[in-house]
């Protein structure tokens, strides 16, 4: 269940309307999924971190003087209200994972039968978002090991992120469902999510061919594993 993309890396999002729950969906979402910009200078940042989704969307690499360029700001402007190019890439990363994120739980919603849990279901969407984003794909064909490093560092906002999230579904499957998970919901959160990671971007940590189908049956089995 690794993900990276709100702008979702295959439907586009700039310029977006805000995603609502479905009448059957209540709100899934972690908080900081749904926190907006308050102040003058978190909405400068947001903007900024906005274009810089949009390129990366887009295939582009993330330049940080065409990016200026673009916002029409200086170098030393932009540098001050982001930090660094890898700290830029990070938010922008982490914006593009929250419309991932938000896109697979409502795409499951909408046609999960009566009954069925929302983990794998959920899961299975974020997985093909992310292994069909030609965005995603270029950045970590172009730089590998800096991508890699943003997606899954585990004190990054990126990786964190994706394991709350998850974590609100497994609760939720264990209230509305009666799903006895094999281990603490936050720990098998943790543990979906790494599975994700290493078959999803496997030819970049292992040399092997990234298998989509595989990730999506032992995750099912790890959310499945036990049931009432």
């Amino acid at each position: 269940m690794q993900v990276i993309v709100a702008v979702c890396l295959t439907v586009p999002c700039y310029p977006a309307q805000p995603w609502r729950p479905s009448p059957r969906l209540p709100a899934v979402s972690a908080p900081s999924l749904v926190r907006a910009p308050s102040s003058r200078a978190e909405r400068r940042s947001a903007r900024i971190v906005a274009v810089a989704a949009r390129w990366i969307q887009d295939g582009r690499r993330l330049d940080m003087q065409g990016l200026a360029d673009e916002l029409g700001i200086s170098r030393v402007t932009l540098f001050r209200r982001v930090g660094s190019r890898e700290a830029l890439l990070g938010k922008a990363l982490w914006m593009l994972t929250q419309c991932t994120l938000e896109t697979a739980a409502a795409r499951w919603e909408d046609e999960r039968p009566e009954g069925e849990l929302r983990t794998p279901g959920t899961g299975r969407h974020i997985n093909a978002i992310v292994s069909q984003s030609a965005g995603l794909r270029r950045l970590l064909d172009d730089e590998p090991a800096l991508t890699i490093r943003v997606l899954t560092d585990p004190r990054g906002r990126v990786q964190a992120g994706i394991v709350a999230f998850i974590e609100v579904l497994l609760r939720r499957d264990i209230e509305e469902f009666g799903l006895v998970t094999l281990i603490e919901p936050d720990a098998l959160a943790y543990a979906l999510v790494k599975l994700g990671e290493s078959f999803l971007y496997a030819d970049v940590l292992a040399a092997r061919k990234p298998d989509v189908e595989t990730a999506n049956r032992l995750q099912r089995a790890l959310v499945e594993g036990i049931l009432p």
